[in-house]
């Protein structure tokens, strides 16, 4: 049986399936929808992988909120793609279509502002502004209350002169007190807030979804704060959209569900793109500290007479005296002129003992004691903190200082404590200023293992769903991220198998010598040249490197068999205004680093890509993070063979080359052909060991592989394309 929406009847007229809001599920949707709602009673994570277009999205959205709905809880679903979180909107809507939700898109405040002030700006302009309108409603109700006296007065009450003299004395303070106020800092878009009825920009929001645009415009034309509003508006809604730091930074997410008046365990999150999580919570956990702001810290306590400066001046310039030597100790022969405007990693660590830096500052430091010193630092820095919030909220000051004393020695602290922990690796880097061509340095606690960050979130909420198309192999993602016994479910690409076809090519392994051999490349540029001329529509190629990709983009252009327009994806150039351009076209060829932002959450559909090709196996450039994130998974996993490279190494290359082959067959009546050009593909590399990287493959694209020489591969694109009529006239000649 089957609602009047075409979706199947689960026999309750008020479950999960009221929220479905397409005509009938893709295949497989409906064993996931069941599969979820089961873990979501259990209260267990659920880990579900399922190719690009198959309705992962709709398939999490509509058993949880079927699930909060009739337990009272919050729906938050999250994404770290621009891409992703406009279909989520579009998802929503579609919902709201079939059941009546609320639902609100979050985004952070420096998007949102109209005045464009900082966080710690907003938050003081925010507590003046509030004080403002409750001295005004104070005011309102003395002014009443004074009437009331003189009217008693008038008829003669006792007592009523008396009570009306306090209570204009009273408004004298009061009056006193906003003058004072309004002489300082205060938001006017907040105020209008709190002093009009916003019910009309509530009713707004909820009538549909409402992007954070949708919402920065409407409350600008009306003098409002629409992220205020917003917040406010959040409290008990059936469903959030947001970015992955709302939930993955630990004091963000502590306001973030107090905004929704939720606890955690009242909280259901949905993850999407999910292979993400790991790197993003590895960056939110990351700490660093620049020399810039220890040179501000020690220019702001060098005229402090207070008694702790003395020690504050100690420690935090003995840490950047320690940071000078150790970087200039640090640079090679000829280092020193490789570094420009992007930071530049210097290695400081040490087998068996702390980093230099670490050592350099133990070994120079003299006084009172390290600890003592930075917390006499610490306690400096929160008095000096409190006193610019006070001369920003009283408008002695335009802005909001920042505390560089309280910044350094805070770091100073975590430094010296959690720098030998498993899992931080301390980081020294420098780059060059690009004003005074000077280089400067900055310390770094890098986090190799980003679960103690996950783990905790994991923990604390009702459940999480976490989605993609590329999350195998499970129990990699189990230990990485902190998650304990999920629920797995893995649904491949369920459109029809003859519409596509994947060719793992027999060329050489593309290791960094083999790649320089002139034979190699020419073989490339052949089997290159040979996709383009045989794909009807356009074609894909991905490189290890954007350096790989200029120099098959130069060779190709010199080839005169290639009759393609070539566009080349170069870094530090707007990526979608080059996706834009490149699909507008037909039979062009689009070069990029597999590492770049086109490999994946960006959309190709019929013939803006019709074929993609995988060039060699992208492992990512290997430097001292990626050594030291292989090393802490080796010492976490001790027992498992290769643990380090499997874990921060192989797998993350594999799911991005899964990514990049998701980039074609969009939809059910999509077709294509993916190219995997490296013999670590082909069966071959069961004898190549822990380079062969085909066992990685799930074991159902495993089977869809067909091992081809290069010279074969025009011939067998030519058939499949022939097959299904796609060549526009006559098929190309082999």
């Amino acid at each position: 049986m089957a609602h009047a929406n075409g979706a199947p009847d689960d026999g309750d007229a008020d479950g999960a399936w009221r929220f479905f809001p397409y005509d009938e599920p893709y295949p497989n949707q409906e064993a996931a929808m069941s599969g979820i709602a089961d873990a979501l009673d259990d209260e267990r994570n659920v880990l579900l992988e399922g190719a690009t277009g198959t309705g992962k999205t709709i398939s999490a959205l509509v058993p949880a909120l079927s699930y909060a709905r009739e337990h009272d809880k919050t729906v938050v679903i999250t994404t770290n793609v621009h891409q992703q979180m406009r279909q989520f909107v579009e998802d929503a809507r579609a919902i709201t279509r079939e059941e009546a939700i609320r639902a609100v898109v979050f985004r952070g405040k420096s998007s949102m502002c109209h005045i464009d002030v900082g966080f710690q700006e907003c938050q003081t302009l925010r507590d003046t502004t509030r004080s403002i309108v409750e001295k005004e409603s104070d005011k309102a109700e003395l002014s009443e209350q004074a009437q009331s006296l003189l009217d008693g007065m008038r008829e003669g009450e006792s007592g009523a002169a008396d009570a009306r003299s306090a209570v204009t004395d009273e408004l004298d303070s009061i009056d006193d007190e906003l003058e004072e106020l309004k002489e300082g800092n205060y938001c006017e878009h907040y105020y209008n807030n709190l002093a009009r009825n916003t019910d009309e920009f509530f009713q707004w929001l909820f009538d549909d979804v409402r992007t954070p645009d949708e919402i920065f415009e409407y409350a600008g034309k009306q003098n409002l704060c629409g992220y205020e509003l917003l917040k406010e508006g959040m409290e008990g809604i059936d469903l959030v959209v947001c970015n992955y730091h709302h939930l993955l930074d630990p004091m963000i997410r502590e306001q973030f569900f107090r905004w929704l008046d939720r606890d955690p365990d009242d909280v259901i999150t949905v993850f999407d793109e999910a292979h993400n999580i790991e790197s993003a919570a590895r960056d939110h956990a990351s700490r660093a500290l620049t020399e810039n702001t220890l040179e501000s810290a020690m220019n702001e306590l060098e005229d402090e007479d207070d008694s702790r400066a003395e020690s504050a001046r100690n420690v935090i310039g003995t840490f950047l005296d320690s940071l000078r030597d150790s970087y200039e100790e640090a640079f090679g022969f000829g280092e020193r002129e490789q570094v420009g405007e992007n930071w530049y990693d210097l290695s400081i660590a040490n087998q068996g003992r702390r980093d230099d830096l670490t050592m350099e500052f133990l070994q120079s430091y003299e006084g009172r004691g390290i600890d003592v010193e930075v917390e006499l630092a610490l306690q400096l820095g929160k008095q000096l903190d409190e006193q610019y919030e006070d001369a920003y909220k009283n408008g002695e000051a335009t802005t909001r200082k920042e505390c560089q004393t309280l910044q350094a020695a805070n770091f100073i602290a975590d430094w010296t404590e959690m720098g030998g922990e498993l899992g931080r690796h301390p980081m020294l880097s420098v780059r060059r200023d690009g004003g005074t061509d000077e280089i400067y340095g900055r310390a770094e606690l890098y986090t190799c293992i980003p679960r103690e960050v996950t783990k905790e979130l994991f923990e604390e909420v009702h459940a999480s769903i976490l989605m993609s198309a590329t999350l195998r192999p499970f129990d990699v993602t189990e230990g990485t991220l902190g998650l304990k016994n999920p629920v797995t479910m893995a649904y491949g690409l369920e459109y029809p198998e003859e519409n596509r076809r994947t060719f793992s090519v027999s060329l050489p392994a593309l290791f960094s010598s083999e790649r320089d051999e002139p034979s190699t490349q020419e073989t490339i540029e052949g089997m290159l040249a040979d996709a383009a001329t045989f794909t009807p529509g356009n074609t894909l190629v991905f490189f290890p490197s954007y350096a790989e990709a200029e120099r098959y983009h130069e060779r190709l252009r010199a080839n005169p068999d290639v009759d393609a327009e070539l566009f080349l994806d170069e870094p530090g150039v707007r990526a979608e205004e080059l996706r834009r351009e490149f699909v507008g076209k037909d039979g062009a060829v689009l070069l990029t680093s597999l590492w770049g932002t086109l490999a994946e959450g960006v959309s190709f559909d019929g013939d803006d890509a019709r074929t993609v090709v995988v060039v060699g196996v992208p492992y990512p450039h290997l430097s001292e993070r990626l050594e030291a994130v292989q090393d802490a998974y080796d010492r976490a996993y001790r027992g498992k063979k290769d643990a380090g490279w499997r874990y921060a190494v192989e797998i993350p290359t594999i799911r991005k080359t899964r990514q990049a082959l998701g980039r074609v067959i969009r939809a059910p009546d999509d077709f294509g052909v993916r190219v995997l050009a490296d013999k670590r593909y082909t069966r071959e590399s069961s004898s190549m060991g822990k380079y062969g990287v085909r066992g990685s493959f799930p074991v159902e694209e495993r089977a869809e592989m067909v091992d081809i020489a290069p010279n074969k591969l025009k011939f067998a694109m030519l058939n499949f394309y022939n097959d299904r009529d796609a060549y526009d006239g006559d098929p190309p000649r082999p």
